[in-house]
């Protein structure tokens, strides 16, 4: 590494990129990362034959400037879906589910569109995924010994990293790029710490409940001076600033050809929660106006309305079937004294449940009579 220039702060990475790479290295796909400025290569057999005989050879000639990214093996990939299984997933049936598609065959694929169509769990998923490759990415970058700070993380200024990159070389430099660069080298000790393999929450009264909100990370531009020639139509330069866009597909590049290739389905890429939340407003809207419906029918201000409704409804029956019921209640209910005594009841009628009696005569009538 000697005859390279070298770098006088830690290597500026971009993490998302980083992740991106790591899940698309497989047999048929390479990907180097430059140990002098940070740059990425992927071997595009796509290319031409000269351009591919010249990066081998530089690859080849410069191999300890260059360090092949590692694949992801099936043992590797069965880890990372029974880790999130166990850790994250707390329904009994879901659970169950995703233990037999990771058994079967195609499992990564199956998983994938299982995950996708339960909602609550992808969340979950997408940010397992995320912490576990970071940590799979720290632990490798260790091992090449590599001095970096991932941009991610830093709470510097674009303007401020490009003067970064503008002066990776240079040893003298401006007052803010020097302490700048004391920022960087502080930031990137904390990746060899014990820590950042086994993060740990931290103890004491959690922290206050606020509303968090998402925002994409601030990453400059790519500035690179010292990628030789050859490499230059290999250079890997995806612009991905979120862990969402990162699929951990084998089949699949990306998050909307994921989607677009669900099994049964031609979805496009959408918001879910927004589109989950538009449908129950849209239910609540209906429900309301149904309410408002019923207290304009049944409000005390429209009751002859009401009324008017109901009278057309049910219909009117015939005089004479009310004039017989009429007169069987009154039958029943007690008259006025008038039409008592118009009315005298006869002999022959008696009331119902009352028993006659022969009155009772005394000795002394006997005699008389």
């Amino acid at each position: 590494m000697s005859k390279f220039p070298r770098a006088q702060n830690p290597l500026l990475l971009r993490y998302h990129r980083l992740m991106d790479a790591f899940a698309k290295s497989d047999d048929e796909r390479d990907f180097y990362l430059d140990k002098v400025e940070g740059f990425i290569v992927y071997v595009d057999l796509d290319k031409g034959l000269k351009e591919l005989e010249d990066l081998e050879q530089e690859l080849f000639t410069n191999r300890e400037r260059y360090c092949l990214l590692p694949k992801m093996t099936f043992y590797e990939t069965k880890k990372f879906m029974e880790g999130f299984v166990n850790e994250k997933v707390y329904d009994i049936d879901t659970k169950e589910k995703l233990l037999d598609i990771i058994q079967s065959k195609e499992a990564r694929e199956n998983f994938l569109e299982f995950i996708y169509d339960h909602l609550t769990e992808l969340e979950k998923w997408q940010q397992y995924y995320l912490e576990r490759s970071r940590i799979r990415i720290i632990e490798w970058l260790r091992t090449q010994q590599i001095q970096f700070v991932f941009e991610e993380d830093l709470d510097l200024n674009k303007n401020m990293m490009e003067k970064l990159k503008r002066h990776l070389f240079d040893a003298k430099v401006p007052k803010d790029v020097v302490a700048s660069r004391e920022i960087l080298l502080a930031k990137s000790k904390t990746y060899y710490s014990n820590e950042a393999l086994n993060p740990r929450p931290k103890r004491g009264r959690p922290p206050k409940q606020v509303v968090k909100v998402e925002m994409e990370p601030q990453v400059s531009i790519d500035m690179y001076t010292t990628v030789p020639p050859m490499c230059r139509l290999f250079l890997y330069l995806p612009e991905i600033t979120s862990a969402a866009s990162v699929t951990f597909s084998a089949k699949f590049d990306t998050e909307a050809q994921l989607l677009a290739n669900l099994r049964g389905s031609s979805r496009v890429k959408v918001d879910t929660k927004l589109q989950a939340l538009s449908e129950r407003l849209e239910s609540l809207r209906h429900l309301s106006s149904r309410l408002a419906e019923i207290e304009e029918i049944t409000g005390s201000a429209k009751e002859d309305r009401f009324i008017r409704t109901i009278g057309k409804q049910v219909p009117p029956k015939p005089e004479e079937e009310k004039s017989t019921i009429m007169d069987v209640v009154k039958g029943f209910l007690p008259g006025k004294k008038k039409e008592r005594s118009l009315k005298p009841e006869s002999a022959e009628e008696k009331k119902p449940g009352m028993k006659t009696v022969t009155p009772i005569q005394s000795k002394k009538q006997k005699k008389k009579s």
